[in-house]
């Protein structure tokens, strides 16, 4: 049986500009201090691990996940690089009343929450990466993993934009139904590490809530995500100013373990945490590390 999860403590939608809307949901205390949550490819505002959500109660942590354009309530939007992700971030803190933050991204939310830090140096006081996508073009470029195809479609993706964001909106009404065993047949078909976590009850909950709740209407972000992943990223990892603790499973079938050792490598300020036997999602198991290590960077920017 799943168990339940806690809603979250306010959800709603921000104007990032005049015809364009964000999506996002807050957890843990109003008052605390701002972590933000970048969910993967695919993924929605509620892909926040259960542990991530109880440690941010106790620990006076204000944990928001933001949703990307044509998931969930956001207005479907093609950025023209990763690093433009970071304005419309801008605009969310501010109407939230968030000055400084720090910036988590899980897979595709990394190369995202990489944009933010290295846009937003004066705010963002240190990023988390869990497993997360690196450059595919320019001088940071690595090749392999799922991303090799993605750079593949791209081109199909730009031009086909339209009829796939409705084929997956059709897609999101048919699974619901049977989201359920359908995750289980997913688990199923994962490597021994992710198919551990996705038996865990806590994070089945979470990704039935996510796609039931956060991503219910339409789907689209995951094509935006690929299209803009396979561009250059309008920035350069060497511009990352601002620490980057950085999370990955050495047995990765998605984004590979050296893909992660390429990235840490090129940021001027960062650490691997090695995730010995994990895959993919292993970075989701380390919520209450990740959010520690986050804590930690804001009491160092607090002394400054």
């Amino acid at each position: 049986m799943t168990p339940s999860i806690a809603r979250p403590k306010l959800e709603g939608k921000i104007a990032v500009t005049e015809d364009r809307r964000i999506g996002f949901a807050e957890f843990g205390d109003p008052q605390g201090r701002a972590v933000f949550w970048l969910h993967g490819t695919p993924g929605a505002r509620r892909q926040i691990p259960a542990e991530a959500r109880t440690f941010a109660e106790e620990q006076q942590i204000r944990l928001i996940g933001i949703d990307r354009p044509g998931i969930g309530s956001s207005t479907p939007h093609q950025y023209a690089n990763v690093l433009a992700f970071a304005d419309d971030l801008r605009v969310i803190a501010d109407t939230l009343g968030i000055g400084r933050m720090a910036v988590v991204g899980l897979s595709g939310g990394g190369p995202y929450a990489l944009a933010c830090a290295a846009a937003m140096p004066e705010r963002v006081v240190g990023a988390g990466v869990l497993g997360g996508v690196a450059p595919t073009t320019g001088p940071d470029a690595i090749a392999g993993g799922l991303m090799k195809l993605g750079s593949q479609v791209a081109p199909f993706l730009e031009v086909a934009g339209l009829p796939m964001r409705l084929a997956a909106g059709t897609l999101i009404r048919l699974v619901r139904p049977v989201a359920s065993p359908a995750l289980e047949i997913y688990a199923r078909l994962s490597p021994e590490a992710d198919r551990r976590v996705l038996a865990r009850p806590e994070f089945k909950a979470m990704f039935l809530d996510d796609l039931l709740n956060g991503s219910r209407r339409q789907l689209a972000a995951p094509f935006a995500d690929v299209v803009v992943f396979a561009r250059d990223w309008g920035f350069r990892l060497e511009e990352v100013k601002v620490t980057v603790r950085w999370w990955h499973g050495d047995c990765d079938h998605i984004i590979p373990f050296a893909h992660g050792r390429h990235c840490v490598a090129r940021l001027p300020d960062a650490h691997l945490y090695h995730l010995p036997g994990e895959s993919h999602l292993g970075g989701l198991g380390q919520a209450q590390s990740i959010l520690s290590s986050m804590l930690e960077l804001w009491e160092r920017a607090d002394r400054t």
